[in-house]
């Protein structure tokens, strides 16, 4: 069974996530992203992680990507965020995948599956 990382400050989202994923038959774990972000991935060992950009006022779901880059290169991150004017950000191009916050999370769950294909 795969296992997904879900990081987002919010709670609301991360049960969201966490239901809908389940449903889909992955494992899910979650992290509001105020623990680090090497230590979540030695504990979890997740196939994918769906970061959240914003994580509260001076934490970046980017700088959370540069950590995980430096160390796991080949493990899919999907970016998840409300505002879609950070895909033009560069640091977010060490994200595999960018999806915009929405209540339908089929675009998400798509990204997930394109996501497990090619790890």
């Amino acid at each position: 069974m795969h296992k997904i990382l879900v990081v987002d400050d919010e709670k609301h989202i991360r049960m969201l996530y966490q239901e809908e994923l389940q449903a889909e038959g992955y494992q899910v774990a979650t992290s509001d992203g105020s623990e680090d972000i090497l230590a979540a991935l030695d504990r979890e060992h997740p196939d994918v992680v769906i970061l959240d950009i914003k994580l509260g006022p001076n934490r970046s779901g980017l700088d959370l990507l540069q950590q995980i880059r430096s160390r796991e290169q080949k493990l899919p991150v999907i970016l998840c965020t409300a505002y879609d004017s950070f895909q033009h950000d560069l640091k977010s191009i060490a994200a595999d995948y960018y999806v915009v916050k929405a209540v339908d999370l089929t675009e998400l769950k798509s990204k997930v599956t394109a996501a497990l294909a090619s790890a």
